[in-house]
Formats: structure tokens, sequence, C-alpha cells
């Protein structure tokens, strides 16, 4: 038993060194809230074992400086699979996070194959096996996904055949790793509040742009998910009354008139209807190199491409001008992948704000573009193999 709990803190000072980049014996000590003797002797046998790295002295601020420490890069491997409704992304990433080898990208349209969880573990089986990295060095399989997902149980109540069972069960029967699910905006949000512009934030909000409008919520310093796990619906706030039925079922949500198939849409209906454009070439039948088209339109000043975007940020403003008034944040955080348009997505957010907000619970609210940008999903289903390290799911790591 005593074993299990060294074991066990092992783990959780590999995950603070993980979402610190380097720390100090004295660093982890606070941390954790052990002692400076335990700490040191579980850090010297991380150091025995290879796992961990002495790597260098802070800088001094008038005493002895300190030693640092940090994972060693290439001990261990996270499959980080990053899902939207059409296209799934496969990366290996080391301790650094940095992606090992080759990002794969796949069709998988989630609605249209209700098998798609068989052919992902095919997909992440070949992947695996393509790597040369041997089952062991992975430290767990993190996946971030669209839709209602119970972390818990490990079903997707939106998408997949439920007649397989715990998605995490079935995966790793397949590939011999430790699997973990998660919404993916809720993976986005903890991207940003562990390694990206939320670090250190009591109260944000993650906006999920992409072919819904997701939402993630760091509330209270901590991330907040709801009684089920469903919490950041933000798609799905009734805010027309324009007749057109979301993907939920319902009429006038959010998503009918912001989300980057409804950009797509636009934009092909426009330019048939005649309206003047350097993007050409789009379709339906290929929403992903359209939404890109209409993004590199935009970004190069394109008129028709920057109206589209304006149109559907308002809208997205207005929303958020909700959640302002609910949640009270000092932090707005626009991140997924519609802000490859960047900085265009601020002044129209910004107008509804002006329009739709008390100006005294506004006032001091930041808004920004997330650094992370389109590897914000990639990022958080690594950070969540890494959150859950001493948790018990992930068994399979030796000394």
């Amino acid at each position: 038993m005593v074993t299990d709990r060294q074991e066990t803190f092992k783990k959780t000072l590999l995950k603070h060194l993980y979402f610190n980049r380097e720390l100090s014996c004295a660093d982890l000590t606070l941390l954790t809230g052990r002692s400076l003797p335990h700490t040191t002797k579980a850090l010297n046998e991380l150091v025995k074992s290879g796992l961990v790295l002495e790597s260098g002295y802070a800088v001094s601020t008038g005493g002895r400086r300190p030693q640092m420490y940090s994972v060693k890069p290439d001990y261990l491997y996270i499959l980080s699979v990053a899902m939207d409704q059409f296209v799934t992304s496969i990366s290996i990433l080391d301790m650094q996070n940095r992606v090992v080898g080759e990002e794969r990208l796949v069709s998988l349209d989630l609605s249209a194959h209700p098998d798609a969880i068989a052919q992902l573990g095919q997909e992440l089986k070949t992947f695996m096996d393509a790597s040369g990295i041997p089952v062991e060095k992975f430290a767990g399989i993190g996946i971030g996904m669209p839709g209602f997902v119970d972390v818990t149980k490990g079903i997707n109540y939106s998408f997949f055949d439920r007649h397989y069972g715990s998605i995490n069960e079935y995966l790793e029967a397949l590939t011999g790793v430790p699997v973990i699910i998660d919404n993916d905006s809720s993976l986005i949000a903890l991207a940003e509040w562990k390694l990206g512009a939320a670090r250190n934030r009591q109260n944000a909000l993650v906006i999920n742009i992409g072919w819904g409008i997701g939402l993630g919520m760091v509330l209270n310093g901590d991330l907040f998910r709801g009684e089920n796990g469903f919490a950041g619906e933000f798609s799905h706030i009734p805010l027309f009354t324009n007749n057109k039925i979301c993907s939920c079922g319902k009429m006038g949500c959010l998503e009918t008139e912001t989300s980057l198939s409804v950009i797509a849409e636009k934009a092909v209906a426009g330019i048939s209807e005649g309206r003047t454009t350097v993007m050409k070439n789009l379709s339906m039948d290929n929403r992903d190199d359209t939404f890109r088209k209409i993004m590199d339109a935009a970004v190069k000043g394109d008129k028709y491409a920057v109206e589209l975007l304006s149109q559907a940020g308002y809208h997205i403003g207005r929303g958020i001008a909700i959640l302002i008034h609910l949640l009270n944040p000092n932090l707005i955080i626009l991140s997924g992948r519609g802000t490859l348009a960047g900085k265009l997505w601020l002044a129209p957010v910004q107008h509804a704000l002006n329009e739709h907000c008390i100006p005294k619970i506004a006032e001091n609210i930041e808004i920004m573009i997330s650094p992370l940008g389109y590897a914000a999903e990639r990022l958080g289903a690594a950070a969540l193999v890494m959150e859950h390290l001493d948790k018990g799911q992930l068994s399979k790591i030796e000394y």
C-alpha cells in the first residue's frame, strides 16, 4: 500500500513537471503539499530511473540557485486525437508537447458513419504500429470529440453506435493503451487553462469556433463541467426566430447563424448569386477545404469573406454577452479551428458586447484570440492524459 502511494506521488510530480515544463524541488513541495524530504526522495528516484532530468539552475534571486527538474521528453509519449464532425487528427506528442513524426488527418463524417469508432480504432492501431514506438512507451490516448460525452461511462450520446459499449474500453482492448475521452470544447478549455492564455486565471470562458460553437468554462479556478459533464452547449442557446433547424433538432439556436458550416453555406450561396469575391471552387462536399479558403480570403482582405465572418462574430458576441451577465468572467478566449482568421473576430464580437452588455459588468473583460490556435484540441487531448496520470486510469507506466 505504501509502495502504491509512493508510485502515485511520483506520477503527481510528473504531472506538475509536464504542465510547468520546469520546477524546483521547493516548487513541487508547495504544489503537492508534501514535505521537502519526501519530495526530494521521490525526485531522486525519478532522476535515477531516467524519467526526470536535472535541467540546470534557476535564475539567482540573491541566495543559492535551486536545481531545476523537467520530464525527459522522449521517455513517454501521448497519442492525441482531435475529432470534429468531419475530420479527425491523430498525432503523437512527447513530454514537451512536440509532435513526433507526421500528423495524420482522416476524413470521418461522424453523422454518416455510426461505426466510426471501429474505423478510428483501426486508424489508431495502424498509426501506432507505423510509428515504431513500443506500446509501453505510450502514457495514454487522449481523445477529444464533439457531442454529449459521458466521461465516466465512456459514451458519446450524439455520435457512434453504442453497441460497442464504453469507447474507452473498446479502444484500449484494440490498442493496448489506456484511453480517455472528453468533449472537444472541454479539452480546448483544458489546454488554455493548463498550457495557454487562461493559466493562473480564476474565471475565463473559452469559445470554440468550429462546426458548432462550443464553450469551456474555467470558474473559481477549476474546469466547470456541470452535473453530468454536459455543461457548455453554447451552440444551442436559442437566439433567433429564423425557422432554421439546428443539428440538435431545435430551431433558432446560435449555431444556425454562426457555425463554420453555416458560413460555408452562405459563401457558396453568395457566390452562386454573383457576389464579388476572390473565393473560387467552394463546395459543401469538402467543408474543411471550403472553410480554409474562406479564412484565407478574409485574412487577405476579401470584402465578402470579411462580411461573412463579421456577421457570425457579431452573433457570437450576442451569445457571449449572455454568458458575461451570468458568469462575470475576466477573460474571453476565442479558440478552435475558426480562429485561423485571427483578430478579424475581435471587432464584431466587441461590437456586440458594446451593444448588449451592461458596461459595468463588461468593463474589465479581456477578449483575445487563442495563442494555441488550431493546435488547442490536440494539446487538450494530451493534457487530458497527463491530468489523469495519477488518478488510477493510467496504470501501465513503469519506472
